[in-house]
Order: structure tokens, then sequence, then C-alpha cells
């Protein structure tokens, strides 16, 4: 428990000045106790019987109450009376009874759910968050956290999780059958045409480029018995035969070769999809390519870059991405303050959250009461309570003297009246 502050001290003072008001009103009676006593046995009228009796109830009263009061916290007179010095000998069962009253009365579903109803959370954060400005300060502190968690995570820890991940859900699913649907869509649409035309224009140019190598190529080829002259003719044949091939391919939509294409494209495509073997296939080839290590590499420096690109727009304050979580912020916000429905799903979710929070983890809060009152200072606490509370307890002693007084006094009154 926290030491003595300036202001216990000064509350401290309070309660002595209070001590010593109800302890001179004490004395106060018993010396008009006294007083009437003496007046009584010297003849005085029949008043000094009456103020006597007030008196000495008053007494009575008073040591009850200071009695009371003190046996709170400590033993009156240093005396071992049984149930006294109550905070000190009790802080501990005080505490866990303290805790027990607090998870009963304040951490319970019914009352977390209607005080939280009370609140209209979603219509407050609706309205809130409809405000340009808060909206932006929500935006920044996004970025903020968004920027932090970034940069605390480590490279290689997020890219063995997204390899492994994306290697996992590779496994996991055949990839034949998808690839074979969106083959046989492309082949249909003839979207492979361009595919096809780029490949012959780029092998025609590369003919046109290279036609001493393509001959030389078939005359090396050739057995060491022929004439070199047969040769040159043999590969000049050949170079113009496969030129005029890819030339009349090139130029012609409706050539043979295109043709055999599509319709190898078209077998190929329904093979993906219903051949076992096929299938069997590029389930293996898939293996092979997620096993190599720059297919790995690939997957790691993917997760760079993606951190790189959203730790920058995350920085940019006119960024795509903050102007579109700002927007998106100011729109969710507008329709919150408006739209019951949305304000019901909010208030649902967030009495949701506090009701798990509450029931899962009421033995965890309140055990911070019980084991805190437990760690405190038994004398310490008596001192801390007794300045905060002591001040109204001295009205007690206070009231008991003016109350015990007047009971007294209405007590000697109706016994006179009855003739006691």
């Amino acid at each position: 428990m926290s030491t003595f502050t300036a202001a216990d001290e000064e509350k401290q003072r309070g309660v002595r000045r209070m001590k010593l008001t109800a302890s001179g009103l004490l004395l106060f009676v018993a010396l008009v106790y006294v007083l009437a006593k003496v007046a009584s046995g010297q003849g005085a009228g029949a008043w000094a019987g009456y103020v006597a009796a007030a008196a000495e109830a008053g007494m009575v009263g008073a040591l009850a109450d200071w009695f009371a009061v003190t046996a709170l916290f400590r033993r009156p007179l240093g005396l071992p009376i049984p149930h006294t010095a109550i905070i000190p000998t009790k802080k501990d069962q005080l505490g866990v009874s303290l805790g027990e009253f607090v998870g009963e009365n304040f951490l319970s579903q019914d009352v977390v759910r209607q005080r939280l109803r009370a609140v209209g959370i979603g219509s407050r954060l609706g309205a809130w968050l409809a405000e340009p400005e808060h909206a932006d300060r929500v935006t920044a502190e996004l970025s903020a956290a968004l920027r932090g968690a970034l940069t605390v995570m480590r490279d290689a820890d997020v890219q063995a999780v997204v390899g492994e991940a994306i290697t996992r859900r590779a496994d996991a699913q055949e990839v034949a059958p998808g690839i074979g649907k969106m083959l046989e869509k492309v082949v249909a649409d003839g979207g492979h045409r361009r595919a096809v035309d780029l490949v012959v224009t780029r092998a025609y140019d590369w003919l046109v480029l290279h036609d001493d190598e393509i001959m030389d190529a078939v005359q090396g080829g050739a057995p060491g018995w022929t004439p070199r002259f047969v040769d040159r003719r043999v590969g000049e044949r050949v170079y113009k035969e496969l030129l005029r091939f890819v030339t009349e391919m090139r130029d012609m939509p409706s050539h043979p070769a295109r043709g055999a294409l599509d319709r190898f494209l078209t077998d190929f495509a329904s093979d993906l999809q219903s051949d076992t073997e096929t299938r069997a296939r590029v389930e293996r080839l898939k293996g092979e390519v997620l096993g190599r290590g720059e297919v790995q590499d690939l997957i790691a420096s993917a997760w760079t870059a993606v951190r790189s690109m959203i730790v920058s727009a995350a920085e940019d304050e006119r960024s795509e991405l903050r102007l579109r979580v700002r927007a998106s912020l100011l729109s969710l916000g507008a329709r919150m303050a408006v739209e019951p429905r949305l304000q019901g799903k909010v208030d649902g979710w967030v009495e949701g959250a506090a009701v798990y929070v509450v029931t899962t983890y009421r033995k965890e809060i309140t055990s911070l009461i019980t084991d805190t009152v437990a760690g405190w200072d038994a004398e310490h606490t008596t001192r801390k309570i007794e300045a905060h509370i002591g001040r109204d307890l001295q009205f007690i002693r206070i009231n008991g003297t003016v109350v015990g007084s007047l009971a007294g006094l209405v007590i000697y009154t109706v016994s006179r009246a009855l003739g006691a």
C-alpha cells in the first residue's frame, strides 16, 4: 500500500481534531453529571435529577460508541477483548469479502450487459467516427500500430510462416483440374492465339537472324561420307522449309498446325481434368517445383516486398491505403450514427466481448483485489483507512452522546411520570 501523502496527513489531523471534539463532549457530560449530582444532594430542585439522568445516559452512549469506533482499528485500552481491532486482524478476510462483493455485484453478466446497453456504445462511436478529425486520428493511430507491428516482426519468422502456409495449401489442393478448366476456357475463347502469334513471330525473327547457324547445325549432323556440297544443299533446303512453315503459320490463322495445336490444347485440358495419370504427373511436377530452393526463396522474398509496400503506404498520409481507410471509417461512422440495426450489432459485439472477459477472468480480476489487500501492512492499512473515514466515525461518538442524553432524559421523565 502506498505511503502516507500530504493529503493523508491533512486528513489524519482532521481525525485528531474530531477525536478531541468527541472526547471533549464526553468530558462535558461527565462534568454536568457530577455537578447535577452535587446539586441534587444539596437540595436543588427536581431539575437536577433530569439533568443528571440525561448526562449519565449521554456518558453511556459516548463510551459505547467510543468502544465501537475504536474496536474497528485497535484494541480499546490495549485490552485483548474479543472481536476488536477488526481491520488489522481481519484485513485479509475483508479483502476476500470485498473481492467477492465486486465479483457478484459488478462483474456479473447481467450487470455488464445492462450498463453497456445503457451507454449506447454503437451510436456514440458512430457519431464520434463520423467527425473527419476523429477519423483522421484513428487512421493515424492504425497506421502507427501497423508500422510498429511490421517493424517488430522478424522477417525470417514471417517468411518461414508464409512459405510453409503456401506450400501446405498447395500440397493440400490438387491443381490439375483447376488448370484444366482454365486452359479449356482460354482455348474456347481463343485467348491462346495471341500467345501463338507471339511465339511464331519471334521464331520467324530468330530464323532470319540465325540462318547460318541453322544450316551449320544441319550440316554438322550429316554423315561423314556425304559430299559437303550435298550437305550444304540439304541444310539450305531444311532452312527454307522451316522458314516457310513458320511464315505460313504466322500469316495464316487457319493453318493446319494452328488447328492441331488447338486440338492438342483441348485434349490436354480434358486430360488435366479427367485423366488420372496426367493429373498424377502434374502433382509430381508441382511437388518438385515447390521443393526447389529458388521457389522457396521467391515465396520468402514476396513478404519483404509486401511489407515494404505496406509500410510505405502507412507512412504516406496521401497514400491510397490511408485514404481508403479514412473513407471507410467515415462511412462506417455515418451509418452507425443513424442505423439502429448496425448500432445493435456493435452493441452486441461489445457486450459479448465484455461478458466473455468478466466471466472468463472474473477470478483473476477479483484476486487482484484480494491479493493486493493481503499484501498491505496491517498497521499501515489501519492508519490509512482511519485517516480517510475516521473523521466521519467520530460523529458517531458525538451523535451517541447526544442521542444517549436525550434517551436518558426521556426514560427518566417517563419513569417519574409513572411514579417509579
